[in-house]
């Protein structure tokens, strides 16, 4: 009977702690629901906003949707922007902008607390998205290492304290007292970079990039996009300097702001005559903002492209991008996403080359190879595992025959055809020109392209095999194991591809799978390619 007690308990307490979570849901969403009324966002009936127990909210259809249904009309007015917000002053005399600036916009509102007019649209955001960004630096080095994103978010996550400690940090003396300056800590602008990566829109040429209401809520769905956001830009081009036009991650954004010149505190003779106007200027300026505020009743609106069934999901999409790109941006990694890829860093090749043959060798291949015209840092594999053409110029040049080496070269011609032809088998070769994989791909390039492939899995480490990370992908438990799941997802991802490069070259070496792999070719051997 006491077990019996301890079960009836168990399962009280549970329902209790279900209904205080749904009572809470349902308090968020009826508070968004009463802000987007009064602050001129539309949203049709025919959607159901939805959150589950982990606070994530979804947007189905409550009844089926057509190609054309407008489902949403969003006041530009109701939009978190520099323009609109409060710490506008502050930011322009500040002189920051694009992404740096709408993180302060976004930091400024969220301190006024409920005083903010944006109070009840912040609320129904989480405080940040879990991008490796605002990852600590031991799991970007547990959960990453090796990936295509591992070095570029460790980059972020320098430049953005620097952002912090030279742009933020000053304002916070300059806040009004209804502002918590806790509100501009370096957690909160990692949140606040975040926010910006995975869920800001550009809505115009006045306003920029901004938070958009009700259409930061749409899932995103690789390829399958049901509803479009369309926003009215002018024909003239964009004042805007903000360099997030396909959502680019945060390294870029600091490095663009940093190097952003002022040009404000550098006054020649003859502004300088002119300084009396300034105050007169400013406050004309401020004027025709405020006149070009309230006079535009544009909206953005969310529109249907295609049907979907009443109780789907109604998806939008970031683009088609695979793993790489969505954890590093979106924080978030798909199954079976078509357009993963990998890159193989110029790097790798260089250290295949010189541990094949010498340095001095080596740099003066890669010369050639820059000299004929080629810059690229690394080179991209294909879904299906095929490597870039590029890869397999360079792997050619540096398995040239001397005598042809010495003839590319010395003749310094890299402009004829003549100067940048070579043959390669039976096949005549342009450097510089299209060529098939096919030509290309000689048994010396094919054993270089497995060495290089077995240097880029060790990036990895030794710690699991890829069939070992498979069965740990499997084994995650979500949310629980959020980070772990997506960085397996995208290490998955990653070593398949890996994986199909090898299958390819071992079948055009003529290979069975599975079967033992060729020695290593000595220099010599090599250079016979």
């Amino acid at each position: 009977s006491l077990s019996l007690s301890l079960s009836l308990n168990t399962k009280r307490s549970l329902q209790c702690f279900l209904n205080l979570s749904l009572s809470l849901v349902t308090r968020r969403l009826i508070a968004f629901k009463k802000w987007m009324k009064a602050n001129g966002v539309d949203c049709s009936d025919a959607l159901d906003l939805l959150e589950d127990q982990n606070d994530a909210v979804s947007v189905k259809a409550s009844r089926d949707l057509k190609e054309g249904d407008v489902v949403a009309n969003i006041s530009k007015t109701a939009c978190l922007t520099v323009k609109t917000s409060g710490a506008r002053e502050m930011i322009e005399s500040a002189e920051l902008d694009g992404p740096l600036a709408l993180s302060v916009a976004i930091m400024y509102e969220r301190g006024l607390g409920e005083e903010s007019p944006w109070a009840g649209y912040l609320q129904i955001l989480p405080f940040q998205e879990d991008l490796p960004l605002v990852w600590p630096l031991e799991d970007l080095d547990s959960l990453l290492s090796g990936t295509e994103i591992h070095k570029d978010v460790k980059k972020d996550h320098g430049l953005v304290y620097e952002d912090w400690e030279e742009n933020i940090v000053p304002l916070t003396s300059l806040l009004p007292e209804n502002v918590d300056p806790g509100s501009f800590g370096i957690k909160e602008y990692l949140a606040a970079k975040s926010l910006i990566a995975s869920r800001s829109f550009e809505i115009d040429d006045y306003h920029g990039w901004g938070m958009v209401p009700l259409a930061d809520l749409f899932n995103h769905k690789t390829g399958e996009e049901d509803v479009h956001f369309t926003a009215e830009l002018p024909h003239s081009e964009s004042d805007s300097e903000v360099d997030e036009s396909d959502n680019s991650d945060a390294a870029s954004e600091a490095t663009d702001e940093e190097d952003e010149p002022s040009g404000k505190n550098s006054t020649s003779p003859e502004q300088s005559l002119e300084g009396e106007n300034t105050d007169e200027e400013a406050k004309e300026q401020e004027e025709e903002d405020s006149s070009v505020l309230q006079d535009d009743v544009s909206s953005l609106e969310m529109i249907m492209v295609k049907n979907v069934p009443a109780g789907a999901e109604v998806y939008n999409t970031y683009g088609l991008i695979g793993n790489a790109a969505l954890l590093h941006r979106y924080g978030f990694t798909e199954l079976d996403n078509l357009y993963n890829i990998v890159n193989i860093d110029l790097d790798l090749v260089t250290e295949w080359s010189t541990s094949s043959f010498t340095t001095l060798y080596t740099r003066a291949r890669l010369s050639l190879f820059k000299k004929l015209g080629y810059n690229s840092e690394y080179f991209e594999v294909s879904p299906t595992g095929e490597p870039e053409t590029e890869l397999l110029m360079l792997l050619n040049i540096l398995l040239l025959p001397d005598n042809t080496y010495n003839k590319l070269d010395q003749t310094g011609d890299c402009v004829s055809k003549e100067g940048r032809e070579i043959t390669i088998g039976k096949h005549k070769v342009v450097f510089g020109e299209s060529c098939s994989s096919d030509v290309l791909l000689t048994d010396g390039v094919c054993e270089a392209l497995l060495a290089i492939v077995d240097k880029r899995e060790s990036l990895y480490g030794t710690s699991s095999s890829f069939e070992e990370d498979v069965a740990r992908v499997e084994s995650c438990v979500l949310p629980r194991d959020r980070r772990l799941y997506h960085s397996l997802m995208l290490r998955v991802s990653e070593r398949r591809i890996l994986e199909k490069l090898r299958s390819n070259v071992r079948e055009r070496l003529g290979e069975v799978s599975g079967g033992k792999r060729r020695k290593k070719m000595n220099s010599k051997i090599l250079a016979r390619a």
